[in-house]
């Protein structure tokens, strides 16, 4: 690719692909309104827009930022169930209406192709493990609902308006600039500032409940070879999961220290993702090591 756009590039795993496209010398917009990320994530070597992708008066100035790139790498939203549950219509806007949006600009602007940051979320209480991609789909939150609105959007874009589209299914990403402040961290980010501060783990439910972490890395991986494969994707849909899981609290135990079993919660009892056409098809083949990682992470808080 010689220009691509990442929409939340001055997020979590936006900007690691931001990093990924400029050391494989491609030209990268970064598309942001910082609601949730950080310019100091916003690679150097990058253009930096800033725009809320939701609000359709930007929309001009959006279809701009995006002319003459080949790809777009949506990984912008609002993400995380529990506050999604709480507040519906604000991630709907972000979620549902800004994917809508980006898309028609996408079209608008020539783009040739969008990777979606979509969600296993989409699976809701799975009753096949590992999960595959012709699983049905339940979402138990607004915000796995939206995620996967989202998809279908990609998939009616790429049948009616010609542009083409591919859905990434993630599985509890972790790794390098997740988010520890704010609203929408991840467990395993919870848990770190909670150790930094020398608190106890706060722990939903029992803490038996499973999840398929997977490496933003491999991530980053998966959004490049999706974006550059060969053929039209027309919208398919891939898991992109490490393949293995880890209790809550067995995470909380690479951590060490008191737990707080504090609240309960509705939430799947346990992800694992079927990974074998996303290796097939993309060639996709991830490395990353959560007991590895979090020892030598916990070592740096």
């Amino acid at each position: 690719m010689k220009k691509a756009a990442v929409i939340g590039g001055a997020g979590f795993i936006g900007s690691n692909i931001v990093d990924e496209l400029i050391n494989n010398g491609t030209e990268v917009v970064v598309v942001d309104n910082l609601s949730t990320g950080f310019l100091r994530n916003v690679n150097k070597e990058a253009k930096f827009v800033e725009i809320d992708i939701s609000n359709t008066e930007q929309s001009k100035d959006l279809v701009k930022a995006l002319k003459g790139c080949e790809a777009v790498f949506h990984t912008a939203a609002l993400a995380r169930v529990q506050p999604s549950i709480i507040n519906p219509v604000e991630f709907d806007k972000v979620n549902t209406n800004g994917t809508v949006n980006l898309l028609k600009s996408c079209v608008e602007a020539g783009v040739k192709r969008v990777v979606y940051s979509a969600s296993s979320s989409c699976y809701g209480t799975a009753e096949i493990f590992p999960t595959p991609e012709t699983h049905k789909t339940n979402p138990l939150s607004p915000y796995g609902l939206q995620k996967y609105v989202g998809e279908l959007y990609c998939k009616m874009f790429a049948q009616v308006y010609g542009i083409d589209t591919v859905c990434l299914r993630y599985f509890n990403v972790y790794g390098e600039r997740m988010n520890l402040e704010g609203a929408y961290k991840l467990v395993i980010a919870i848990f770190a500032e909670q150790h930094k501060k020398g608190l106890p783990l706060t722990i939903t439910n029992n803490g038996e409940q499973k999840r398929d972490f997977t490496y933003v890395q491999d991530v980053v991986k998966a959004n490049i070879l999706a974006a550059n494969h060969s053929e039209d994707l027309l919208g398919e849909s891939f898991n992109i999961g490490n393949g293995n899981n880890f209790s809550i609290n067995e995470v909380a135990d690479i951590f060490g220290g008191e737990k707080d079993f504090y609240k309960t919660v509705l939430e799947p009892f346990e992800t694992l993702a079927d990974n074998t056409k996303a290796k097939a098809k993309l060639g996709w083949n991830p490395k990353g090591n959560l007991k590895e990682w979090l020892t030598n992470y916990i070592k740096t808080l």
